[in-house]
């Protein structure tokens, strides 16, 4: 009787352990893989109105810290801190977001940062970092990633090095929009 009661449980637990493994996903991934334009406001002199447009990609893995791959950028405006014209800078950045799988709402934070490199009278060692929160809205299920859609990123920005003259570093604020031009903070 106690051979009998023991293949009992050992094929009981058997059948439960084989169905943990095929939970369905409840979480909702999200990419993103647009054109990003990001204007920034305050900071004097040859700080103030730096805009440049961007283009990465990022595949979100549930609130990880992922590297940007990014393909593109540049300067909109001409301004003194660093070098116009593609490849004349050094950028990376991070995103870490998180999507809701009920609303499809996307939220999380960016950092994108931008360093000079000593081309003609520009000099190397300029930083610009900008820091922020970012929403937006998921196509994505809990079968499938979806794409990042109507993002916003907004928050502060510093730059530090030799174009801030006496000061240590300036700052302002900032707002980027993927795919336009223009957009507001929710």
């Amino acid at each position: 009787m106690n051979k009998l009661a023991f293949l009992i449980l050992l094929a009981l637990a058997l059948a439960v352990c084989s169905c943990t493994g095929n939970t369905p996903s409840t979480t909702t991934l999200t990419q993103a893989a647009a054109n990003w334009e990001a204007e920034l406001t305050g900071g004097p002199g040859a700080t103030s109105g730096l805009s440049f447009t961007t283009y990465f990609s990022v595949r979100d893995v549930s609130g990880n810290n992922e590297s940007l791959d990014i393909t593109g950028f540049g300067f909109i405006n001409e301004q003194a801190c660093f070098a116009t014209g593609e490849d004349n800078e050094n950028v990376a950045g991070t995103a870490s977001f998180n999507t809701n799988t009920g609303t499809d709402q996307v939220t999380g934070t960016l950092s994108y940062t931008v360093q000079s490199i000593a081309i003609g009278n520009i000099q190397a060692g300029n930083t610009l970092t900008l820091t922020g929160t970012l929403n937006g809205t998921s196509t994505g299920t809990t079968t499938t990633t979806g794409n990042l859609t109507d993002g916003v990123v907004w928050g502060t920005w510093t730059l530090t090095g030799p174009c801030t003259g006496s000061a240590a570093s300036v700052s302002g604020n900032f707002i980027m929009c993927q795919g336009t031009a223009t957009c507001t903070i929710p």
